[in-house]
Order: structure tokens, then C-alpha cells, then sequence
């Protein structure tokens, strides 16, 4: 019994061990796995592009420039044109200061009334270049005084004219100036778009481009004043410039009547002059009508001749509102500047006014935010490219100089300036990049960290549990040990017994 006892014991044993080894097996097997993943993890880590913040210079470049009067023109491009050595392709960004153009201006809220009006305040909105109710101003004649076509070269009447083309002034004809006289004219010209008097001078008037605006020419003494100081002259049926004879006459119609006041401006044709010559600019207004109602005091304020001069200015004011921002209506309002006096245009497109962001008062009319416009200053640019040009180095290779050439074969040169300029808003894109690619590799470092981090303490548990086993197989094999002895001294025990 005893024999089979440790026989029974040291098979017990024995299967306590294999257990143990096959543990200890598969313990060592989940720790190559945890090492492979450890492993993966660093490799992960070493395959990381580390972000690496980004450098102004790489942002910075130098710039040539060179300015025509105002506008200041800055070089974007200069290539050499390898079909003719020395020559250049330069194309530049030409910048100015346009201080006439539509500008964006504080937003308005815009009552929308049942009649199909807007309201801003108490101020209807007016269609731009439409006056309701206005027909129009008769722009004044430009015929020149009749001349007597009485052939007699004597003066038959205070207001017939002598046409004897004689340049013999002292004898024949003393009305036809000289050409000093000539050269001293100055032309009372009517500005199409203002509809005021302006003085041109010969040059201007010889251009051709007033012509269709002339109302008459005069001389001027500045020795003298009032109506003394002016000498009203136009050409002759021969073509050459005399002198009004004896009354101041009328030029704006078809004899010479003598008038003591135009018919518009209750002042004589010689006191326009007078009041032109004495102001600076020399502008008067043409004509000074009676006051009619608008409902409107800007319109109000102004004769017809002057609301056919707005209305001349919103066409051109229309014109550049739809270049800018599309075709379409437009509404206006004019603000008088309390300082100024002057009237400051504001526009609202029509198809805004219309939009869908509304709201509705207590009196059920409708309320919106509209986008306003007014006419301000605003930077302007255009780009010119592939002119023909030459250029001109210092000694360092830097650009000094550069010659363009004209449609016309001739070259102007220009002084270059040299400056460095830094794109601040790519910089700054580039930056934010850095700083958001550094975030998220900091947290994926983060995570691989944590993951191994996981996988160490998993192993560190693991190799606790082999050295358990280790230590349960060493008590084991001590056992068995001393089992086996015990079973071998029971055989001895037993064959000696039988022996």
C-alpha cells in the first residue's frame, strides 16, 4: 500500500509539473506577443515626422517697384527674352488711389411700404438716375452772334457786325483782334456734367474737345471792373475773331439784340463773365430757376439745370456700381454734410432691398438690414504683363533701373526701388499649420505612450506569474524528488523481502 501510495502521489506530481511547464509556455508566448506590439509602437514613434516650425525667411522676398506719378507699379515678373539678348519680358501690378469709386458704408434699416416705396427714416429712397416729375432742362445754345451778311465793309448799325476780313484793324476793320489778343481769349465753356460755366483756355479750345459746349469767348482787362472789364469777341462769317460792337449782346441766340439780363440768371451775358473771371475755379452756375418740390430737399435745393447735372452724374455713378457689383437697378439718398454742405450719394441695390432678411413693425410694414453703398476712395489695381523692357544692375547684381518700352517704339526709364516684403498671411496660415500638425503629433505620441505603458504593466504581470511558476516547478521537482527515493527504497525494500 505504501509503494502504490507514492506511486499515486508522484504521478500527481508529475501532472502538477507539465501543468506548470505549459503555463509557463503559453505565459512566455502572450509576452513575445506583448514585445511584438511594444515593438510596433516604437516603430510607429521612430516613422513620425516631428513638425518643425516655419521660418519667416521662406516667406519673405524682395520686391521691385518704381512709381509714374501716383500710381505705384511693382514688378511681379522679369524674364529675359532669349530671342533678343539684353531684352526683357517685365509684367507689374500697377496700383492707385481711385478717390472716386463705390465704397461699402454702414449698413441701413430699410422700412418696405405697401405703395412698393423704401423708407430709410423719413427719406424715400429714389430710383438713381430718375427724377419723378422732372422733364428735363433745355441745354443753352451754342450758335455763335449773328453777323450782318451786308457785304459793306462799314459799320451800318450799333449792332451789325463789319465782316471785312482786312487784318488792317487800324484802318478797315478795328473790332478784329490781333492775334496777341487772340492768344489772350478765354472761352466760356458749359460742362456737360456739372452744367456750370468753366473758362478754358486757347490751347484747351483749339483741342476740339469743348467745342460743342462754347457759349462765347471774351477778353479781359483786369485794369477795370464790372462790365467794363469785358470784351465779348466770336468769329465772324470769315472765321476770324472780332470784337462785340457797341452793347453786350446775347451769344446763346440768333441776333444781335441788344439784352440788358439773360433770360435765366437775371444778370448780363459781360457779368457771368465778370463773376467766372473772379472766382476760383471760374465756375457759375448757368441758370438759377425757380425753387420746384420734390418732397426731397437736395432735389429741392437745385434749379433744372442743375438736376439735369445730377442726373448727368448718377448715369455715371449707375456705371460704376454695375462694373463693381452686377447689373441691376439701383435706389438713392443724398445726406447733406453739416460742415461741408455738401450732398453725399448713398445707394442700396434694388435686388437686396428685395431679399428675404425681413422683419415686420407693429404698423405691418417690412424691415430689413440692407447693404449700403456710397462713392469714397478705394485702392485700385490692374496688371500689366509681357512689356518690353531693359534693365540696368549695380555692381552687387541688384536691379536699379528699368526701361519700358511704349506702343510707339520709345523707352522711359524708371528708378527701382528695392523693399522687402513678408506675406504676414501666409506666414501666419503656415504657423497655424505648425501649431495644429504639432498638436496632433504631441497626442499621438500621447496615445502610443499610454499603449505601451498598457503593455508594460500586462508583461510586468505576466513575468510576476512566471516566476510564481518557476517557483511552485522548483517545489515540485524537490517533491518528486523525494517521492521518487521513497518509491525506489519501498522496491528495494520489496525485492529484498522476496529475495
Amino acid at each position: 500500500m505504501g509503494m502504490a501510495a507514492s506511486q499515486a502521489r508522484f504521478l500527481g506530481l508529475t501532472a502538477r509539473k507539465t501543468n506548470v511547464e505549459y503555463e509557463g509556455q503559453q505565459i512566455n508566448q502572450q509576452r513575445t506577443c506583448l514585445s511584438n506590439q511594444s515593438a510596433n509602437y516604437y516603430n510607429d514613434m521612430l516613422g513620425m515626422s516631428v513638425p518643425v516650425p516655419p521660418s519667416i525667411d521662406n516667406f519673405t522676398k524682395t520686391t521691385y517697384s518704381f512709381n509714374d506719378g501716383a500710381i505705384t507699379n511693382t514688378i511681379t515678373a522679369l524674364m529675359a527674352d532669349k530671342t533678343n539678348p539684353g531684352m526683357y519680358k517685365v509684367s507689374y501690378l500697377s496700383t492707385w488711389e481711385d478717390d472716386f469709386a463705390p465704397v461699402s458704408a454702414a449698413t441701413s434699416m430699410v422700412t418696405h411700404v405697401n405703395d412698393g416705396s423704401y423708407l430709410i427714416g423719413a427719406t424715400t429712397l429714389r430710383k438713381l438716375g430718375s427724377i419723378d416729375g422732372f422733364t428735363g432742362a433745355t441745354t443753352p445754345s451754342i450758335t455763335p452772334p449773328a453777323t450782318d451778311t451786308d457785304t459793306d465793309t462799314d459799320i451800318d448799325t450799333d449792332t451789325d457786325i463789319d465782316t471785312d476780313t482786312d487784318t488792317d484793324t487800324d484802318v478797315d476793320n478795328p473790332l478784329l483782334l490781333t492775334n496777341e489778343e487772340i492768344d489772350k481769349l478765354k472761352y466760356a465753356y458749359i460742362n456737360p456734367i456739372t452744367m456750370e460755366n468753366e473758362a478754358i483756355t486757347k490751347a484747351e479750345y483749339e483741342s476740339g474737345v469743348y467745342d460743342s459746349s462754347l457759349t462765347y469767348a471774351y477778353l479781359l482787362d483786369e485794369t477795370k471792373t464790372g462790365s467794363e472789364a469785358i470784351t465779348l469777341c466770336y468769329k465772324n462769317n470769315a472765321g476770324d475773331w472780332v470784337k462785340e460792337d457797341g452793347a453786350v449782346t446775347n451769344p446763346a441766340v440768333t441776333t444781335n439784340e441788344e439784352i440788358t439780363t439773360t433770360e435765366e440768371s437775371g444778370i448780363t451775358v459781360a457779368e457771368q463773365a465778370v463773376q467766372m473771371s473772379e472766382v476760383e475755379p471760374a465756375t457759375q452756375p448757368v441758370t438759377s430757376e425757380a425753387t420746384k418740390v420734390y418732397n426731397d430737399p437736395h432735389l429741392d435745393s437745385l434749379s433744372d439745370t442743375q438736376l439735369q447735372g445730377l442726373l448727368n452724374e448718377e448715369e455715371y455713378y449707375l456705371k460704376l456700381l454695375k462694373e463693381k457689383y452686377g447689373d441691376g437697378d439701383w435706389y438713392v439718398r443724398y445726406i447733406q454734410n453739416s460742415t461741408t454742405g455738401d450732398w453725399q450719394p448713398y445707394f442700396y441695390k434694388a435686388s437686396d432691398l428685395a431679399g428675404d432678411n425681413t422683419v415686420t413693425n407693429e404698423k405691418g410694414d417690412i424691415i430689413s438690414q440692407v447693404d449700403c453703398y456710397t462713392i469714397g476712395s478705394a485702392t485700385t489695381t490692374n496688371e500689366i504683363k509681357g512689356v518690353d523692357a531693359k534693365v540696368e544692375k549695380d555692381s552687387t547684381g541688384r536691379y536699379i533701373a528699368i526701361s519700358l518700352k511704349d506702343a510707339n517704339g520709345n523707352y522711359t526709364t524708371y528708378s527701382l526701388a528695392t523693399s522687402t516684403v513678408t506675406d504676414q498671411d501666409a506666414y501666419d496660415d503656415a504657423m497655424n499649420q505648425y501649431e495644429y500638425d504639432k498638436a496632433k503629433y504631441d497626442q499621438t505620441i500621447e496615445e502610443i505612450n499610454a499603449k505601451i505603458q498598457i503593455i508594460q504593466a500586462q508583461d510586468k504581470n505576466l513575468e510576476l506569474r512566471l516566476k510564481q511558476l518557476d517557483t511552485e516547478q522548483d517545489a515540485i521537482s524537490i517533491e518528486m524528488d523525494a517521492v521518487q527515493k521513497v518509491i525506489e527504497k519501498n522496491t528495494e525494500s520489496t525485492f529484498k523481502t522476496f529475495g
